[in-house]
């Protein structure tokens, strides 16, 4: 073959594979079938995964991602008494006194199983200690807790600390900066699931990675957070909000997003009657 006719050949098959005729699918029919009887192993017919364009940079939002604050507006949210302040890209918890009460942030939209991340930032200088200190928490479904605390050199105790399911389990190790650097949270939360009845059929599941490194690994969660009382589970919906914690502590916030996750997610891990 003339290198004339190979570089026309060249361009005929690229020509194909372009235009949308279809091709021969890659893949195997003659292979063992997989567990669950749906599927052989390297089926030529099993879908493909969805496309998903990631962030340019580590940490930015990916293409399928529902973005909660992105340094210029509290749309997403609902303060439950006034808007936290925003500056330089970042909001941050008011004074309680300034706000009158309590004043948690909470998402205008609903969500269950979900992959979160955020960036927070503890006041530097510190000015209180243990549980006063650079304290907040993200609330799943308003209801379930992983603690945010400046836990650099801040004596508290275990299940209290960043990193941690409040009141529960403490976190594997202390990853945390020091006051006034930028910590990041990312968060594979995995609602519960409830029987017709009202019983809880699985708990719910968090994984969580502080500043990069895994302080909880795919752990079951007691039930709905309870200040100095173990937690319990009672029967709700499938989505609520999620709710950033005002514990009077002027914690600042940055780059927030979240990906509601499909079933498939977690269905290895469902019991039979729940897929």
């Amino acid at each position: 073959m003339t290198l004339r006719k190979m570089v026309a050949l060249g361009a005929t098959l690229i020509t194909l594979s372009t235009s949308g005729i279809a091709q021969d699918k890659p893949g195997f029919k003659d292979t063992p079938m997989l567990p669950g009887g749906q599927w052989r192993v390297h089926d030529a017919d099993r879908p493909a995964p969805v496309v998903v364009t990631p962030a340019k940079a580590p940490g930015g939002a990916p293409s399928d991602a529902v973005v909660l604050f992105d340094g210029r507006s509290l749309d997403a949210w609902t303060p439950q008494r006034m808007a936290w302040p925003i500056k330089d890209g970042a909001m941050t918890v008011p004074p309680r006194a300034a706000a009158g009460g309590e004043n948690a942030l909470v998402t205008k939209q609903s969500f269950g199983d979900v992959q979160l991340h955020l960036e927070f930032r503890s006041p530097n200088p510190p000015t209180k200690s243990s549980q006063d200190r650079g304290n907040s928490g993200v609330w799943f479904m308003q209801r379930y807790e992983v603690q945010i605390l400046d836990g650099y050199r801040n004596p508290t105790y275990a299940d209290g600390t960043v990193g941690a399911v409040y009141g529960w389990k403490p976190p594997l190790v202390n990853a945390s900066r020091a006051p006034g650097e930028w910590q990041s949270y990312d968060i594979i939360f995995e609602r519960p699931r409830f029987g017709a009845d009202g019983s809880l059929v699985r708990p719910a599941y968090v994984t969580a990675f502080l500043n990069g490194v895994l302080v909880q690994n795919h752990q079951a969660m007691l039930g709905t957070t309870i200040w100095r009382q173990v937690a319990k589970y009672t029967p709700h919906g499938d989505a609520a909000p999620i709710q950033l914690q005002d514990h009077d502590s002027p914690v600042s916030f940055r780059n927030i997003w979240v990906r509601p996750l499909p079933e498939a997610a977690i269905a290895q891990d469902l019991k039979e009657t729940m897929k």
